[in-house]
């Protein structure tokens, strides 16, 4: 499609030019016109590169299509909804700088436009140009204190059983191979299977022993299925999207080996498929006990600023979001951390000064590279291993770099010996008690039984990591790691808000699209109430209605 033409210039009848009649100079989308419509005419420069410059059929001005979205997400309105806002919304149109008259589109054009823009790799650009304003308004700063958290995000996915897993993965592969083997005979098993999968549906009454063995006989027809295939001359029907998520799910639920029949697994492994309509969706568990909640889906790190100066009586927040970052629900949320500073990189912020994080974010790694590179992060670190209630390494008073320790006895260790893993270049140490453990007191507590002293091992950082856990019981600490709670409400403001508890498409690229959607409508929202209390409180000059510079 063909780039349209822009037209920067006020029509006599436009809503924008009426708008002092209209909107008042404190009306939410009279800002956002002032604010958020000259950010979203610079992220038309690099959306452009999607379209042609002067081919096909013209296509809906892509300002106007950024703009939409976004809205859709501030307000949380569907697509058919969203073009009649746009049809019937004085408010709508003056955010867009539309003109009476101009012509409308199908909701379609959204799908398509969502579309190009998450294969181009632009899910983020409006984003990251409204985080741009904030940061060229003072708003945020490029090295502030900043907290971080994660969230879970439901899949759009029904919740399935391992058996309807592999019974539907097994469908839709007899489906897809219906189709691109059907120029080769078919075996005499094919209607068989057909029958048993794609015409039969599992009954809930059905008795837990029959489940047990129709598990054990789609095992076995998915291997006769995989067999089979191997067997065709034509090597590219085993390239099915279909037929290799198949493989994928055989090889996550049964093991097996030549000549016998498959034999379930007692559990699936990390990131395996629970539903092959979004293979994608993992499973994770967040939280122990009652306040444990398992879902299939994805997770999201949540970052935003921090101020330390309390706000005035009426005053909105001053924080605002600089990264939201989407992946796998069973990545690790140090993990998450590192893609969020990459994120945070590639619009131009460097690393937080000061990072607030819960327990999850904390290990000792993470605080001596922290250290190095004059910034901090305030957590709690995570307790040390107990066995059989004898004495942790809390106990212990390990100086790595002197290469001694002490033990809750106040002996010093005999031996200490450096080990590197050849694999990964892990390093760690080896603290042990060979002679004073022999008639020590506190022997029964310190020493396992069946060993005859105490052995110690800790890692390269463990320092850091000590140093943490000791200065984590001041009440000063205590009192600084509180910053770090405010990342609730904005999880709980964007779950209720804006959608991002429940993902709205399939596939991890879609979702990334739709959070970094709902992250741009919270900061959009947030600076257009700060702009507004600022106006009432005298804090900031009237300015036009719609700023195209």
């Amino acid at each position: 499609m063909s780039l349209p033409a822009l037209d920067l210039q006020r029509q006599l009848f436009s809503t924008a030019a009426s708008s002092d009649q209209l909107f008042a100079a404190d009306d939410p989308y009279r800002v956002f016109a002032q604010k958020i419509y000259p950010l979203l005419l610079q992220a038309r420069q690099d959306v452009v590169a999607v379209y042609c410059a002067n081919n096909g059929r013209r296509a809906v001005e892509p300002v106007i299509l950024l703009g939409v979205t976004l809205l859709q997400f501030l307000e949380g309105v569907p697509d058919r909804q969203a073009v009649e806002m746009l049809r019937y919304h004085a408010g709508w149109n003056l955010a867009l700088n539309r003109s009476l008259g101009d012509a409308m589109f199908h909701p379609t054009v959204l799908v398509v436009f969502r579309n190009r823009l998450q294969e181009a790799q632009l899910s983020q650009v409006v984003f990251a140009k409204i985080l741009d304003g904030l940061i060229e308004a003072g708003l945020v700063e490029r090295r502030g204190a900043q907290r971080l958290d994660s969230t879970q995000m439901m899949g759009l996915v029904a919740k399935m059983s391992r058996l309807e897993n592999v019974r539907e993965t097994l469908r839709l592969a007899l489906k897809e191979l219906e189709f691109t083997a059907e120029a080769f005979a078919k075996p005499v098993w094919w209607s068989e299977l057909c029958e048993r999968y794609i015409g039969t549906k599992l009954d809930f009454r059905t008795a837990t022993a029959v489940l047990v063995e129709k598990m054990a006989q789609a095992g076995v027809d998915g291997l006769q299925l995989l067999s089979w295939v191997q067997t065709l001359s034509d090597k590219a029907v085993a390239e099915g999207v279909q037929y290799k998520l198949l493989m994928r799910v055989l090889a996550q639920n049964y093991t097996w080996s030549q000549g016998q029949a498959p034999v379930q697994r007692e559990a699936q492994p990390t990131a395996a498929v629970h539903n092959p309509h979004e293979p994608q969706a993992q499973w994770a568990a967040k939280g122990q006990g009652r306040h444990r909640k398992e879902h299939v889906g994805y997770k999201v790190q949540v970052a935003e600023t921090v101020h330390a100066e309390p706000l005035q009586k009426g005053e909105p927040t001053r924080g605002f979001l600089t990264g939201i970052v989407t992946h796998g629900a069973s990545e690790s949320d140090e993990a998450g951390a590192v893609l969020v500073e990459q994120q945070q990189a590639g619009v131009g912020m460097e690393k937080p000064s000061e990072m607030y994080v819960d327990g999850a974010y904390v290990s000792a790694q993470k605080l001596a590279e922290a250290k190095s590179e004059g910034r901090e992060i305030i957590g709690p670190a995570q307790r040390g291993i107990v066995k059989d209630n004898r004495y942790g390494v809390e106990q212990f008073d390990v100086q790595v770099e002197e290469r001694k320790a002490i033990c809750p006895a106040g002996r010093e260790s005999t031996q200490c010996s450096r080990l590197e893993e050849e694999a990964t270049g892990k390093v760690s140490y080896r603290f042990e008690w060979s002679t004073p453990c022999r008639e020590c007191p506190l022997k029964s507590q310190c020493v396992a039984a069946g060993q005859k002293h105490r052995t110690l091992l800790v890692g390269e950082y463990h320092s850091h990591l000590q140093e943490r856990r000791r200065e984590q019981k001041t009440d000063q600490f205590q009192k600084r790691a509180q910053r770090r709670n405010a990342i609730e409400g904005t999880q709980s403001e964007l779950v209720r808000a804006h959608g991002l508890r429940h993902a709205r498409y399939r596939g991890l690229e879609k979702v990334r699209l739709q959070n970094y959607f709902a992250g741009a409508a919270c900061n959009a929202k947030r600076w257009i109430k700060r702009v507004i209390w600022e106006r009432k409180n005298g804090r900031a000059s009237l300015e036009p209605a719609v700023s195209t510079g």
